[in-house]
Protein backbone atom coordinates (compact mmCIF):
# COMPACT_ATOMS: atom_id res chain seq x y z
CA UNK A 1 0.00 0.00 0.00
CA UNK A 2 1.59 3.77 -1.47
CA UNK A 3 0.16 6.37 1.29
CA UNK A 4 0.01 9.61 -0.76
CA UNK A 5 -1.16 13.05 0.21
CA UNK A 6 -1.82 15.22 -3.17
CA UNK A 7 -1.87 19.38 -3.13
CA UNK A 8 -2.91 21.11 -6.14
CA UNK A 9 -0.74 23.97 -7.18
CA UNK A 10 -3.58 26.67 -6.65
CA UNK A 11 -3.25 26.41 -2.56
CA UNK A 12 0.82 27.80 -2.62
CA UNK A 13 1.45 29.37 0.44
CA UNK A 14 -1.14 28.81 2.35
CA UNK A 15 -0.33 26.31 4.86
CA UNK A 16 2.77 27.01 7.66
CA UNK A 17 4.85 24.71 9.16
CA UNK A 18 7.91 26.26 11.62
CA UNK A 19 10.93 26.35 9.69
CA UNK A 20 14.43 26.49 11.11
CA UNK A 21 16.31 29.72 9.86
CA UNK A 22 19.34 27.98 9.15
CA UNK A 23 17.49 25.72 6.86
CA UNK A 24 15.29 28.87 5.03
CA UNK A 25 18.97 30.96 5.07
CA UNK A 26 20.36 27.97 2.83
CA UNK A 27 17.81 28.60 -0.19
CA UNK A 28 18.35 32.66 -0.31
CA UNK A 29 21.05 31.63 -3.24
CA UNK A 30 18.54 30.25 -5.66
CA UNK A 31 20.18 31.06 -8.85
CA UNK A 32 22.17 27.94 -7.86
CA UNK A 33 18.99 25.52 -7.90
CA UNK A 34 18.07 27.51 -11.05
CA UNK A 35 21.26 25.64 -12.70
CA UNK A 36 20.18 21.68 -11.92
CA UNK A 37 17.22 20.01 -13.65
CA UNK A 38 14.30 20.21 -11.46
CA UNK A 39 13.94 16.96 -9.70
CA UNK A 40 17.55 17.24 -8.24
CA UNK A 41 16.51 20.97 -7.53
CA UNK A 42 13.63 20.03 -5.54
CA UNK A 43 15.53 16.92 -3.64
CA UNK A 44 18.27 19.91 -2.86
CA UNK A 45 15.78 22.30 -1.35
CA UNK A 46 13.38 19.62 0.52
CA UNK A 47 16.43 17.53 2.10
CA UNK A 48 16.80 19.03 4.91
CA UNK A 49 13.12 19.82 6.14
CA UNK A 50 12.70 16.26 5.11
CA UNK A 51 15.88 15.55 7.92
CA UNK A 52 14.44 17.89 10.45
CA UNK A 53 11.36 15.69 10.60
CA UNK A 54 13.08 12.70 10.59
CA UNK A 55 12.71 11.45 6.89
CA UNK A 56 14.45 9.93 4.38
CA UNK A 57 13.55 11.28 0.98
CA UNK A 58 13.75 7.71 -1.24
CA UNK A 59 12.97 9.70 -4.77
CA UNK A 60 12.00 13.19 -6.31
CA UNK A 61 10.04 12.69 -9.94
CA UNK A 62 9.09 15.64 -11.59
CA UNK A 63 6.93 13.79 -14.28
CA UNK A 64 4.07 14.97 -17.15
CA UNK A 65 0.75 12.66 -16.11
CA UNK A 66 -1.96 13.41 -18.12
CA UNK A 67 -2.37 17.18 -19.09
CA UNK A 68 -0.35 17.78 -15.59
CA UNK A 69 2.69 18.18 -14.37
CA UNK A 70 3.76 16.49 -11.00
CA UNK A 71 6.26 17.05 -8.40
CA UNK A 72 6.58 14.00 -6.29
CA UNK A 73 8.43 13.13 -3.34
CA UNK A 74 8.45 9.34 -2.53
CA UNK A 75 9.74 9.10 1.57
CA UNK A 76 10.25 6.92 3.65
CA UNK A 77 11.38 6.27 7.62
CA UNK A 78 12.37 3.21 9.38
CA UNK A 79 9.43 3.00 11.06
CA UNK A 80 7.08 3.06 7.90
CA UNK A 81 4.96 6.39 6.53
CA UNK A 82 2.10 7.73 7.83
CA UNK A 83 -0.08 10.22 6.14
CA UNK A 84 0.73 12.97 8.55
CA UNK A 85 4.21 12.54 7.56
CA UNK A 86 2.79 13.08 4.10
CA UNK A 87 1.21 16.58 5.25
CA UNK A 88 4.37 17.34 7.56
CA UNK A 89 6.47 17.57 4.84
CA UNK A 90 4.13 18.87 2.04
CA UNK A 91 3.05 22.00 4.49
CA UNK A 92 6.95 22.12 4.95
CA UNK A 93 8.27 22.24 1.54
CA UNK A 94 5.30 23.92 -0.23
CA UNK A 95 6.09 27.86 0.57
CA UNK A 96 10.01 27.17 0.04
CA UNK A 97 9.14 25.64 -3.38
CA UNK A 98 6.95 28.56 -4.62
CA UNK A 99 9.81 31.32 -3.08
CA UNK A 100 12.59 29.32 -5.13
CA UNK A 101 10.62 29.16 -8.38
CA UNK A 102 12.11 26.24 -9.17
CA UNK A 103 9.24 24.39 -11.31
CA UNK A 104 8.50 27.18 -14.04
CA UNK A 105 5.08 26.06 -14.81
CA UNK A 106 1.61 25.05 -13.15
CA UNK A 107 2.23 21.65 -11.08
CA UNK A 108 0.81 19.37 -8.16
CA UNK A 109 2.66 18.64 -5.51
CA UNK A 110 2.53 15.17 -4.28
CA UNK A 111 4.46 13.60 -1.02
CA UNK A 112 3.77 9.51 -1.03
CA UNK A 113 5.19 6.66 0.96
CA UNK A 114 7.78 4.38 -0.91
CA UNK A 115 5.23 1.48 -0.73
CA UNK A 116 6.30 -2.21 -0.78
CA UNK A 117 7.80 -2.41 -3.98
CA UNK A 118 10.01 0.78 -3.75
CA UNK A 119 11.93 1.52 -7.57
CA UNK A 120 15.31 1.25 -6.78
CA UNK A 121 17.54 3.96 -8.92
CA UNK A 122 19.89 5.87 -6.95
CA UNK A 123 23.25 4.54 -6.29
CA UNK A 124 22.37 5.00 -2.20
CA UNK A 125 19.66 2.30 -3.22
CA UNK A 126 21.08 -0.17 -4.28
CA UNK A 127 23.53 0.07 -1.32
CA UNK A 128 20.28 -0.40 1.04
CA UNK A 129 19.43 -3.18 -1.04
CA UNK A 130 21.99 -5.30 -0.77
CA UNK A 131 21.11 -8.70 0.21
CA UNK A 132 17.22 -8.14 -0.47
CA UNK A 133 15.25 -9.76 -3.08
CA UNK A 134 14.61 -7.48 -6.23
CA UNK A 135 12.30 -7.69 -9.41
CA UNK A 136 14.56 -6.32 -12.55
CA UNK A 137 13.05 -5.62 -15.96
CA UNK A 138 15.05 -6.10 -18.90
CA UNK A 139 14.79 -3.93 -22.22
CA UNK A 140 15.89 -6.46 -24.15
CA UNK A 141 15.36 -10.04 -23.48
CA UNK A 142 18.32 -11.64 -22.32
CA UNK A 143 19.93 -14.94 -22.76
CA UNK A 144 17.64 -17.28 -22.15
CA UNK A 145 14.52 -15.20 -23.79
CA UNK A 146 12.99 -14.13 -20.51
CA UNK A 147 13.04 -10.08 -19.71
CA UNK A 148 11.83 -10.08 -16.05
CA UNK A 149 14.39 -11.91 -13.03
CA UNK A 150 13.42 -12.24 -9.39
CA UNK A 151 16.35 -12.67 -7.25
CA UNK A 152 19.03 -11.24 -4.54
CA UNK A 153 21.12 -7.95 -5.27
CA UNK A 154 24.53 -9.28 -4.76
CA UNK A 155 26.73 -6.28 -4.98
CA UNK A 156 26.80 -2.87 -6.72
CA UNK A 157 29.95 -1.59 -7.65
CA UNK A 158 30.18 1.21 -10.08
CA UNK A 159 26.84 1.56 -11.66
CA UNK A 160 27.11 -2.35 -11.76
CA UNK A 161 24.81 -4.64 -10.23
CA UNK A 162 25.10 -8.43 -9.81
CA UNK A 163 21.87 -10.33 -9.17
CA UNK A 164 21.89 -14.04 -8.14
CA UNK A 165 18.86 -15.88 -9.56
CA UNK A 166 17.79 -19.26 -9.69
CA UNK A 167 19.21 -19.65 -13.50
CA UNK A 168 22.77 -17.85 -11.97
CA UNK A 169 23.65 -14.53 -11.43
CA UNK A 170 23.31 -11.87 -14.08
CA UNK A 171 25.23 -8.80 -14.46
CA UNK A 172 23.99 -5.66 -15.55
CA UNK A 173 23.75 -1.61 -15.61
CA UNK A 174 20.68 0.34 -15.09
CA UNK A 175 20.97 1.26 -18.57
CA UNK A 176 19.95 -2.13 -19.83
CA UNK A 177 16.48 -2.29 -17.49
CA UNK A 178 13.01 -1.05 -17.72
CA UNK A 179 12.28 -0.94 -13.98
CA UNK A 180 14.01 -2.32 -10.91
CA UNK A 181 12.06 -2.88 -7.78
CA UNK A 182 12.69 -4.37 -4.44
CA UNK A 183 10.43 -7.67 -4.55
CA UNK A 184 7.89 -7.99 -1.82
CA UNK A 185 6.58 -12.10 -2.10
CA UNK A 186 3.37 -10.89 0.03
CA UNK A 187 2.40 -9.16 -2.39
CA UNK A 188 2.14 -12.10 -5.08
CA UNK A 189 0.53 -14.64 -2.47
CA UNK A 190 -2.90 -14.86 -3.29
CA UNK A 191 -5.10 -16.72 -0.70
CA UNK A 192 -2.05 -17.91 1.04
CA UNK A 193 -0.75 -19.46 -2.29
CA UNK A 194 2.00 -17.72 -3.96
CA UNK A 195 1.25 -16.49 -7.87
CA UNK A 196 3.18 -19.59 -9.33
CA UNK A 197 1.74 -22.80 -7.29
Amino acid sequence: MVISLTVNSVFKGEWVLTRSPVIMEKFKGVDILASMNTAAAAFKLAKPFADELGLDIWDVQFVKEGSNMVLRFIIDKPEGINIIDCENLSRAIDKPLDDADIVSCAYTLEVQSTGPERDISRPEHFMKMLGKKIKVKFIRPKENGEREFIGTLLSYNNGVSTLETDEGQIIFKKSETAFIRLYDEDLFTIGGMKENE
